[in-house]
């Protein structure tokens, strides 16, 4: 039988117990009676979204997130009885399918459930969670009489209130006095609702490292259930070692001896020197690689050395110490030997954040379970 990730030497290998860890270290550092929301959306943050659940659902995990319709619908197929919550804000015409699903969702505003009304009633309720806007400024609701007025609509729906959360947008930060005031925000509105619901959460992965007493009911475990710091400041502060989940690998495809002045890639960039050893490897922007990434170090050998020239849609080139033969393993995300490559570094160069690096990986990139 055909199996695709047998032909493609670039790979990303992903450590189901590197999950698992995080996602238990978390548990027993949080209050008892504290749930684990497992984040995985993305495609459980470009780590696969069915071997990520199945992960944290082993270490105690009891609930999942997702960010859209269609991804809680395509976790639903592998977790067929597991609560999963979808965080931004769904078109009415999927409540009647996640009341079908038993997929919670997420209300913002009044008048989506008076669309929700105006249609057929349901034959079991829809649960929802009702979004905050504690000062993240995205979505949810941000006064008394809001949320008055929401909770009147719900009450006269085919809806169910199973919960009530906020997001916080600066816990990642050394300032710690912004996420204290959106914790008071939130708490003062949930104290407004007539009922507290099953759920109260507030905390993101950042959240929930920095700040346990903000645990509340359950917390949402993203970027840190794949053993990545939500920020250098958390990465500072960390109650437990997390395990990174992710490596990126790939091998020499082709291996050739310059002479001075031999140009490298599109728009000849790199000069090589007299007697340089270069190395052609089939990996390029198309798997997410991106090519502002020239001069990021990869490792062959258990040695770091530089991708060199302008980096191609499905290969680059890294300029060699000495020969090594074809088929060498190389490794642009993770450990060899005694070096580590992590993913911070990849997001420095590229002005921006792991997050968007992890998600940003091709699905042409098979993913490997160990």
């Amino acid at each position: 039988m055909f199996n695709e990730t047998e032909y493609r030497p670039t790979r990303a290998i992903i450590n189901t117990a590197a999950i698992k860890h995080n996602a238990k270290h978390l548990i027993s550092y949080l209050p008892k009676e504290t749930k684990l929301i497992a984040v995985v959306k993305s495609d459980g943050y470009g780590h696969g979204v069915a071997e990520a659940a199945s992960a944290a659902l082993q270490a105690g995990a009891e609930m999942f997130a997702v960010a859209t319709p269609d991804e809680a619908m395509t976790l639903r197929k592998t977790q067929p009885t597991a609560d999963i919550l979808v965080l931004g804000v769904s078109p009415v015409s999927f409540a009647a399918i996640a009341a079908q699903q038993r997929i919670i969702l997420t209300v913002t505003s009044a008048n989506w459930v008076k669309q929700v009304n105006a249609q057929q009633p349901f034959d079991n309720k829809c649960r929802i969670h009702v979004k905050i806007d504690s000062g993240m400024g995205r979505i949810g609701v941000r006064t008394e009489e809001e949320l008055a007025q929401l909770v009147k609509c719900i009450q006269q729906s085919s809806l169910a209130i199973d919960g009530v959360f906020t997001h916080f947008s600066r816990a990642d930060e050394e300032d710690r006095e912004p996420t204290r005031r959106q914790f008071e925000r939130f708490m003062h509105l949930v104290n407004c609702l007539p009922k507290k619901p099953r759920l109260v959460h507030a905390s993101n992965s950042a959240g929930a490292l920095l700040f346990p007493d903000y645990a509340l009911d359950a917390v949402r475990f993203g970027i840190g259930l794949y053993g990545i710091p939500p920020s250098d400041t958390v990465a500072k502060q960390l109650p437990f070692k997390l395990e990174r989940a992710l490596t990126i690998e790939t091998e020499v495809a082709y291996v050739k001896k310059m002479t001075a002045g031999e140009k490298i890639s599109y728009g000849g960039s790199y000069e090589a020197a007299e007697g340089e050893w270069i190395a052609t490897l089939p990996i390029g922007y198309a798997d997410g690689l991106k090519r502002s990434l020239d001069g990021q170090e990869v490792l062959i050998d258990g040695k770091r050395v530089p991708i060199v020239g302008t980096i191609c849609m499905d290969q680059c080139m890294i300029r060699l110490p000495c020969e090594y033969p074809e088929g060498e393993k190389v490794v642009l995300i993770g450990k060899q030997g005694n070096e580590e490559i992590v993913i911070e570094e990849w997001s420095e160069r590229l002005h921006t954040i792991p997050y968007e690096v992890a998600v940003t990986f091709s699905t042409r990139i098979p993913r490997i379970y160990t």
